[in-house]
């Protein structure tokens, strides 16, 4: 660990247990208070730590809205748990849980096929928000303004030759998404893989995640693996009741 990032997280342990003055954080730390100072203007910029009119520290509202999302991944992943392993079973597939985090799409479960090909995807890691099932369904499932900002800063990397570069195409495709309640990857991340994803929902209709199928065409083509929407739509519809 880097010493400036050990140092901020020893911070931020210490605004955990309650307000602190530049005095108090750099006599905590050991160190110089203009070592202190330079960590905490970068974390109050990114909104970890704020600064009240006496001058005290505390912890931001970014470090709170983190632990929501962190709260919430945990309930999903648990609550998900079994019915990801009986869809797995069911269908001998590849078997992914996304949620969306910070303007991102993160796998936070995974199930491998229990046949002998395997996926490169990794729990913890970013999905593709642009070619990917999961990607697609908590982008269409964002509100306008979001998804369109998150559009708009977008790389539209072309993966494979059926790789959706077009903004105005991408659009289509997640008002297509939220309209049927379902997401496809024609091959659009990797060759040869299909995959389709179907949202998490609570019961207010927020999107807390998503689940998808993936399947090398090698073991079934496109048409076979859209024979599975109903197991998958099911699997959703099942998690999102055992939510609520």
């Amino acid at each position: 660990m880097s010493q400036s990032l050990g140092r901020a997280l020893q911070i931020l342990s210490s605004l955990g247990e309650g307000e602190r003055s530049l005095d108090q954080l750099a006599t905590e730390l050991g160190v110089h208070k203009t070592t202190v100072l330079r960590l905490l203007r970068t974390m109050e910029a990114e909104r970890f730590v704020r600064r009240d009119s006496a001058h005290r520290y505390r912890l931001g509202s970014r470090l709170f809205a983190l632990a929501d999302v962190a709260r919430e991944q945990h309930v999903v992943r648990e609550v998900a748990a079994p019915h990801l392993r009986e869809l797995n079973q069911r269908t001998g597939q590849t078997v992914h849980l996304a949620a969306w985090e910070n303007g991102e799409v993160i796998y936070i479960d995974k199930l491998d096929s229990m046949r002998a090909v395997r996926m490169y995807s990794q729990v913890g890691v970013p999905a593709a928000l642009h070619c990917t099932a999961v990607g697609k369904v908590l982008l269409a499932a964002q509100p306008k303004r979001t998804r369109e900002a998150v559009l708009q800063a977008l790389d539209l990397r072309s993966y494979t030759q059926n790789t959706i570069t077009d903004l105005d195409r991408l659009r289509d495709e997640l008002a297509t998404t939220k309209e049927r309640g379902w997401a496809q990857d024609k091959a659009e991340h990797e060759a040869f893989i299909n995959c389709i994803g179907a949202p998490l929902k609570a019961r207010d209709g927020r999107v807390v995640g998503a689940v998808s199928l993936s399947v090398p065409d090698v073991l079934l083509n496109y048409e076979q693996v859209i024979e599975l929407l109903p197991d998958l739509l099911a699997t959703a519809n099942a998690i999102s009741a055992d939510y609520n």
